[in-house]
């Protein structure tokens, strides 16, 4: 489905708000598309992320893909708020092996202030992408504040 965004910066802001992310910066996460609605979230394998079998760890799945939905729901959001995850439900289809992992949050249904998202974490292969991981995910626009010590 195609959305509008609120504002017309909303690309600059969530570019900012996942530049703050030490998280994204440790495991070497990028933005490559950032749409009204929609948001993907490339990072590459490296063994600080595995577990003990050599998979990418379910936590850092997670953590990507929440932040793929998350930031997805925020391109829709009103300048001035910002977004708290208030529940996901996941599901680990296959271990996460390979080079290049992407991650997609999509909005399912905006809102004024519960957004419902989508995502999947998928792993690029030579004739394609596999999917990995899906999640269904709820979003929560809150006011924006400055954080603790900032």
């Amino acid at each position: 489905m195609k959305y509008s965004a609120l504002d017309e910066d909303y690309a600059e802001r969530i570019q900012d708000s996942f530049k703050k992310q030490g998280l994204m910066k440790t495991i070497n996460a990028r933005l490559v598309k950032v749409e009204p609605g929609e948001v993907h979230i490339e990072f590459p394998f490296s063994e600080a992320i595995t577990q003990q079998h050599g998979f990418v760890h379910a936590g850092i799945l997670a953590t990507v893909l929440d932040n793929a939905c998350g930031y997805a729901a925020g391109t829709l959001m009103s300048p001035e708020m910002e977004v708290l995850t208030v529940e996901y439900k996941i599901n680990f289809l296959s271990p996460a092996k390979g080079e290049e992992f992407i991650a997609l949050g999509r909005v399912v249904k905006p809102g004024r202030t519960i957004t419902v998202c989508s995502g999947e974490v998928m792993v690029k292969e030579k004739t394609g992408y596999k999917q990995l991981v899906v999640m269904q995910s709820s979003m929560m626009a809150v006011p924006g504040q400055a954080l603790p010590g900032k």
